[in-house]
């Protein structure tokens, strides 16, 4: 023997500020719900599938939206300006560095950077306040590292140095030469890119 199957559709409509609910559901003949019940119903339910009804009941009606919204936050941009003599460094040193995230979530952080090869060409283009890193050659023809981030420094007394080289340094003596100047951060070339990404991501935190 195969017994009827009972039913029940759950409609959903804007919610009415006289007190009755916009949810109602439609019965099969099978609920067994007295007659009077079963036209009551079904008079509501016409009335709430009426657009003319909806439209009659003006402000006193509120559609009320439920939306779910995932912002992912940007991450912070660290600039990192590079200047060294010789090309095959600083493209180098882009092709490793630039568009590498470090940080997790809310602090994740994104490496951009600009590179060049002559540090006078630097100063005519240095723009204060932008960059967050200058990492420099130490020796260049015309101006070497130290000079140049002293004339940077002066623009811009924020920004972070880290100085890069293949030579010994006198760290003693550099500091009575320089005086303004943090030897906090120094690289040896050469160096791999693994190793200067922590080693930058380190200095910039």
């Amino acid at each position: 023997m195969i017994l009827p199957m009972q039913t029940k559709t759950y409609y959903s409509y804007p919610f009415l500020d006289n007190g009755i609910s916009s949810s109602y559901r439609s019965y099969s003949n099978n609920d067994n719900l007295p007659h009077d019940q079963q036209r009551h119903l079904t008079e509501y339910s016409s009335s709430l599938s009426d657009p003319n009804y909806l439209q009659s009941q003006g402000s006193n009606s509120h559609t009320i939206i439920e939306t779910e919204t995932k912002v992912s936050k940007p991450p912070f941009i660290k600039r990192i300006l590079v200047v060294d003599d010789d090309p095959d460094i600083t493209l180098t040193f882009k092709a490793g560095l630039d568009g590498h995230y470090y940080g997790d979530g809310d602090k994740k952080k994104r490496f951009e950077v600009y590179v060049y090869n002559c540090p006078l060409f630097v100063l005519t283009q240095f723009k204060p306040y932008f960059y967050d890193l200058l990492l420099t050659d130490i020796y260049m023809p015309n101006m070497n590292g130290f000079q140049l981030c002293e004339k940077i420094l002066e623009l811009d007394a924020n920004i972070r140095v880290c100085f890069m080289t293949a030579l010994e340094v006198n760290i003693q003596a550099l500091r009575e030469i320089y005086p303004n100047i943090s030897f906090g951060c120094f690289i040896e070339k050469p160096v791999s890119i693994k190793y200067l990404i922590q080693r930058v991501s380190a200095e910039l935190d």
